[in-house]
C-alpha cells in the first residue's frame, strides 16, 4: 500500500498560449508520516523518438510530510518562471508553506522545428528518496490559433501564434511500488516485479498516455 496517493489533478488555464504558464492544482493524501521530502517534477517531452529533447521545467521538494490531506499549485511560467507549491490542509485550508523557485520554460530552441506543432506529452512525477512512485502523463496538442495558419503553415514556426491544449480528460497514471520506510529495514512495499501498475485515469487521478516510452505513463 502506497504511503502517498494523489487524489486529484486539475489543469488550470487550459488551453493557453505555448509560451504561457503551466499550472496544475494537485491534491494528495499522506497515510503515514514521511521524514524526508517528496520531490515533484514537471517534464516536457520534446520528441517522441529521442528523450534527449525532454526538458525538466522544474522540480520542487515538499516535506517532511505528516499524515493528512494536502493541496498545492504547481506553476511553471515561461517568462521569469517560478514554481509555486502552496500547501494547504484541505480541512481548514490554512497555508502550511509557500515555496517559490526559478523554473526553466519549455525552450522552443531546444525542440526540433518539426516537433513543435503536433502532439507531445507532459509528465508530472513524484518521488521519495530518489524512488519515483507515480507518474501522471498528459497528451498535449500544439497548433496555431489561427485557421489560416493551420491551413497554410509558414516555413518557420511562429511560436507566439501557437496554442497549447492539454488533454486533461484523457490522462494516464503509472504507479511504481517502492519502500517508503527503508530506515525500518522493512519491506512494507517491495516491488513484486519490474512492471509498474497502470490505470487509464479512472482510479485516482486524471493522467494520460505517453507516446514516447515503454509504459504509457
Amino acid at each position: 500500500m502506497s504511503a502517498v496517493n494523489i487524489t486529484n489533478v486539475t489543469v488550470l488555464d487550459n488551453p493557453a498560449s505555448f509560451l504561457s504558464a503551466f499550472q496544475f492544482e494537485i491534491s494528495y493524501e499522506c497515510l503515514t508520516p514521511l521524514k524526508d521530502d517528496l520531490e515533484w517534477k514537471l517534464i516536457y517531452v520534446g520528441s517522441a523518438e529521442d528523450e534527449t529533447y525532454d526538458q525538466l521545467l522544474e522540480s520542487v521538494l515538499v516535506g517532511p510530510v505528516n499524515v493528512g490531506n494536502y493541496r498545492f499549485v504547481l506553476q511553471a511560467i515561461s517568462t521569469n518562471s517560478v514554481l509555486v507549491a502552496d500547501l494547504m490542509y484541505l480541512f481548514n485550508f490554512l497555508p502550511l508553506s509557500l515555496n517559490v523557485s526559478q523554473a526553466d520554460p519549455p525552450d522552443p530552441s531546444r525542440i526540433r522545428e518539426e516537433d513543435i506543432i503536433g502532439v507531445t506529452v507532459l509528465l508530472l512525477t513524484c518521488s521519495y528518496l530518489g524512488q519515483e512512485f507515480i507518474r501522471v502523463g498528459y497528451y498535449v496538442n500544439n497548433d496555431y490559433d489561427d485557421e489560416q495558419l493551420r491551413e497554410e503553415p509558414p516555413p518557420k514556426v511562429l511560436i507566439e501564434k501557437v496554442q497549447r491544449n492539454i488533454l486533461s480528460d484523457k490522462p494516464r497514471v503509472t504507479k511504481f511500488p517502492i519502500n517508503f520506510h527503508p530506515e525500518n529495514g522493512g519491506n512494507e512495499e517491495p516491488p513484486p516485479s519490474d512492471q509498474p501498475v497502470e490505470n487509464d485515469g479512472n482510479e485516482e487521478v486524471p493522467a494520460s498516455p505517453n507516446q514516447k516510452e515503454e509504459q504509457d505513463p
